[in-house]
C-alpha cells in the first residue's frame, strides 16, 4: 500500500515552483538540443575511422549553432 504524502499549501506552492523552473531550465536546453541537430552529420550515422573525430563534429556543430545564435539578433 502506497502512503500518499500529506503537503501543506506552501510546501505545495514552492515544489510547484521549483518544477516549474526546473521545466523552463529543460525547454531551453532541449531547444539548445534541438538546434544543433539541424547539422545533418549529427543526424546521420557515421562511420568513425579517425580518434575524437566525432568530437571534432560536435565541436563544429555547436559553433555553427552559437554564430546561427549570434547573427540572429546583430547589434551594430
Amino acid at each position: 500500500m502506497l502512503k500518499i504524502e500529506q503537503l501543506s499549501l506552501s510546501d505545495f506552492a514552492s515544489r510547484s515552483e521549483e518544477n516549474r523552473q526546473i521545466s523552463a531550465r529543460r525547454v531551453v536546453v532541449e531547444h539548445i538540443i534541438s538546434g544543433i541537430k539541424r547539422c545533418r552529420c549529427l543526424k546521420d550515422v557515421y562511420r568513425n575511422l579517425k580518434d575524437d573525430f566525432d568530437d571534432q563534429i560536435m565541436e563544429i556543430a555547436c559553433g555553427l549553432h552559437n554564430l546561427r545564435n549570434s547573427m540572429r539578433n546583430p547589434i551594430y
